[in-house]
């Protein structure tokens, strides 16, 4: 069965840090591009941040610099680091874990940046 599960969310103050971490279940996390997603209230849900199989990592342009994507096998885990978050970071985060078959998505984890 495969899980994506994320957790890691919940409230930090303007400027604070968060990292959400992704475990992965029931398929071959290392053949896979993982991909963290946001969607805030009212809007679509987007891609923030990617790192595929060899490890390159790719980021919205809104948080170049403040956040970091990495992946770690042997554990099927995949992080996002958030540094010096902003009140528009608010959203779900979800995971998500793609190649050229399929796709997974995680049920997301509630970021809110507030004071």
């Amino acid at each position: 069965q495969v899980q994506l599960v994320e957790s890691g969310g919940g409230l930090v103050q303007p400027g604070g840090s968060l990292r959400l971490s992704c475990a992965a279940s029931g398929f071959t996390f290392s053949s896979y591009n993982m991909i963290w997603y946001r969607q805030a209230p009212g809007q679509e849900r987007k891609l923030v941040a990617e790192i595929t199989t060899t490890y390159s990592t790719n980021y919205v342009d809104s948080v170049k610099g403040r956040f970091t994507i990495s992946r770690d096998n042997a554990k099927s885990t995949v992080y996002l680091q958030m540094n010096s978050m902003k009140a528009e970071d608010t959203a779900v985060y979800y995971c998500n874990a793609v190649n050229a078959y399929y796709k997974y998505w995680g049920q997301g984890t509630q970021v809110t940046v507030s004071s």
